[in-house]
């Protein structure tokens, strides 16, 4: 701060001459300036013109807002000012929910979720339905340029073929074994109508999550539903048993049969060999009758004899018990020894 003596224009005189002094060499100085901004210029404009586009992505290119190209993943580069490089993720699987959210939600999200969820089945019951629907795109430029609300004509859509898949089951088939039936059908249907629509989403799958009765018959279709696994258990169990007694039975009868089909099988063979053999005796017999009987006789001692371990045979005309020796009373013959 000058003093009160000083006069303020001396002053300011005085920083003007050191501020010539400083810059007395003006146009360097300016050519400076103009090579910094012309470099920092190159800089904004290489920057602006070069992108890189993710694996999960493609880029549509615009050059002022109209279509130009779809671009892969990759190092690109585009005219800077003029083009705009739009990126969409078309590797990825996308998904939307309905008649729930995995995030929270207030009083009147719930509300909407019910009128999402709840659905007329053919027997006109109501069934509360949730699914999710997990989609691909398919072509960017179609996705982003073909309607104005992609997702919303998505589900809106979705909403409708369910309905309608629903509305042609019973609620038994909703709530128990048309769950996959539903799911198939409905994606079918979904995707016909997208492709008509030509807006490049692609259906993956439609999967059905929780499928209940509404609140206030759940306890009267939980009781049903108890009752009819009781009867299908017991009609398992029978079954069982069936599958069970039925071949075991199976078994045994035939295990009869073929003991009964052998035995008549050894009883007509050995009926015909004993046939083959009488008539070879027939006519052994018929031959040599005299040397047929005496072999037929010895053949039956021998196998009656044969089935005894021990056997004596005494001669009728034996006097004594032990006739090993002869009797004191029989006398040799004279000039023999005795």
């Amino acid at each position: 701060m000058p003093e009160p003596w000083e006069d303020p224009r001396e002053e300011a005189r005085d920083l003007m001459r050191a501020l010539s002094e400083k810059f007395k060499d003006g146009s360097r100085f300016q050519e400076k300036i103009i090579l910094a901004l012309a470099a920092l210029a190159g800089a904004i404009v290489l920057f602006s013109s070069v992108y890189t586009v993710e694996p999960s992505e493609e880029a549509v290119i615009l050059r002022f807002g109209r279509y130009v190209s779809t671009e892969s993943p990759g190092l690109h580069f585009k005219v800077p000012f003029l083009d705009t490089a739009i990126k969409v993720k078309t590797k990825i699987i996308l998904q939307e929910e309905f008649g729930f959210r995995s995030s929270g939600r207030g009083e009147d999200g719930d509300r909407a979720l019910r009128d999402e969820s709840l659905t007329l089945t053919g027997d006109l019951n109501v069934g509360d339905v949730e699914w999710i629907v997990q989609y691909q795109i398919s072509d960017p430029k179609k996705f982003l340029f073909s309607t104005r609300e992609v997702l919303k004509n998505l589900r809106d859509v979705s909403q409708s073929m369910m309905r309608r898949v629903v509305g042609d089951r019973t609620v038994n088939e909703v709530l128990t074994t048309g769950r996959v039936e539903i799911a198939d059908e409905a994606q079918r249907l979904t995707q016909e109508v997208l492709d008509r629509y030509d807006i490049g989403l692609r259906i993956v799958t439609v999967k059905l999550q929780n499928v209940n009765p509404p609140e206030p018959v759940k306890p009267a279709f939980n009781e049903v539903n108890a009752a009819k696994q009781e009867q299908e258990q017991a009609i398992n169990q029978a079954e069982r048993e069936y599958n069970k007694v039925i071949p075991e039975a199976r078994g045994k009868a035939e295990q009869a049969v073929r003991d009964a089909q052998g035995y008549a099988t050894a009883a007509v063979n050995r009926a015909e060999g004993d046939a083959a053999r009488f008539r070879s005796m027939l006519a052994a017999y018929r031959t040599a009758p005299t040397v047929t009987r005496t072999r037929l006789y010895l053949e039956a001692m021998e196998e009656l004899y044969g089935r005894f371990k021990a056997l004596t045979i005494v001669d009728k005309g034996v006097q004594g018990v032990l006739p090993v020796f002869p009797h004191k009373a029989q006398q040799a013959p004279a000039g023999e020894a005795p």
